[in-house]
């Protein structure tokens, strides 16, 4: 968390404000989030204008004039701010433009991260050499093929972003539910039948997630400080014990280290 939701909502509110800008001021307050900042951040942004934001698997993206692109990743606890009226503990980095706006990311935890890439050089960038397909460009026979002779659970490979790219334990848990598949069965077994109903329901899920604005559990919020409603629109994520519409009842278990909602009368 945050997961593609929340950060393609990020990157919505930020272009408001950002495309087309010039940054007359880049400032780290401090040396590192995961990992450092780029030691020249502020020196190849500063004066750079904004041509472009975008959004790769679970990371944000900012393009400039300057064939460089600024990656960051919101963590588990990452958030931009755009004009806050008062600074915060955990701002760490700081983006002026030349209309006067101050666009801020705030992370109390700092597992997030930032980095500088040479825009044409992103697609060999090792975090995205290694990704899978966005899921909005996933079809049900190339994730058939990518399931092929699997044994480990259809909810763990789903995570894997080798196989698709920017699905998290939310989504995954709601596409399942939708679907009608039960978490635990094995990739390599669910049949090109449930596949064709998945990956629509990936595809539904992801964008009504996006048109609420993403799911505010915790720290999530939007650039504009307004909070995401899809949590509101749950089925089966975080709802132990609430009945299902099928008359069965939401049930939760660990699996892969991370909890596992769903229901066992509709999801086979």
């Amino acid at each position: 968390m945050p997961e593609l939701p929340e950060v393609e909502t990020t990157v919505r509110g930020l272009e408001k404000v950002l495309l087309g800008r010039r940054l007359t001021r880049v400032e780290a307050r401090r040396a590192d989030l995961r990992r450092a900042f780029p030691h020249d951040l502020g020196q190849r942004l500063t004066g750079a204008v904004v041509t472009g934001l975008g959004r790769r698997a679970k990371y944000g993206l900012v393009h400039t004039d300057r064939a460089d692109t600024m990656i960051f990743h919101l963590g588990m606890s990452g958030r931009w701010r755009i004009d806050p009226s008062e600074s915060e503990p955990h701002d760490h980095l700081l983006l002026a433009t030349d209309d006067g706006h101050a666009l801020v990311l705030n992370d109390p935890r700092r597992f997030g991260s930032v980095d500088l890439v040479p825009t044409a050089a992103l697609g060999a960038w090792p975090a995205f050499a290694a990704l899978g397909p966005e899921p909005f460009d996933l079809t049900a026979a190339e994730l058939q093929a990518k399931l092929k002779g699997r044994s480990a659970a259809i909810k763990l490979l789903l995570l894997d972003q080798r196989i698709v790219a920017g699905l998290g334990n939310i989504y995954v848990c709601e596409a399942l539910f939708r679907a009608g598949i039960n978490p635990k069965r094995a990739g390599g077994k669910v049949s090109r039948e449930r596949l064709e109903r998945l990956v629509p329901a990936i595809h539904a899920v992801l964008a009504e997630a996006i048109e609420a604005g993403g799911s505010t559990l915790r720290d999530y919020a939007q650039p504009d400080g307004e909070l995401g409603y899809f949590s509101k629109s749950f089925a089966v994520y975080d709802r132990e014990g609430a009945p299902c519409p099928c008359g069965g009842t939401v049930k939760r278990f660990a699996q892969g280290g991370r909890s596992t909602w769903y229901c066992p009368a509709c999801q086979r």
